[in-house]
């Protein structure tokens, strides 16, 4: 397998799939929603480095373009994340995301 600057295509792989793994383990085990948001931004940028890598190795910018549009959307995303997370803790006192079935009509 190529290389990329002297390290293996293959380490990346692996070492987003364990980013990844690390952020499925995090959203389904943990009732926080803070820690929530930062297992799925962890699954995010393990993608992005998985698709940065890719991109690097077939010398196709593409990647890298597709990665900027993903971190844009991620920063969006963390940012209607954390004003629902305030409006959340300010009516409940409390970020555990089971808390949020009392908040139905």
């Amino acid at each position: 397998m190529g290389m990329i600057n002297g390290i293996p295509l293959n380490w990346y792989i692996i070492l987003s799939s364990i980013l990844f793994c690390i952020g499925v383990v995090g959203v389904l085990s943990r009732r926080n929603a803070i820690i929530i948001f930062m297992s799925i931004e962890l699954m995010l940028n393990s993608v992005n480095l998985l698709l940065v890598a890719f991109s690097t190795y077939h010398a196709d910018p593409n990647g890298q373009v597709f990665v900027f549009f993903t971190m844009a959307v991620a920063a969006a995303e963390v940012t209607v994340g954390l004003a629902i997370l305030v409006v959340m803790y300010r009516n409940t006192k409390s970020t555990d995301i089971d808390i949020l079935n009392r908040l139905r009509g």
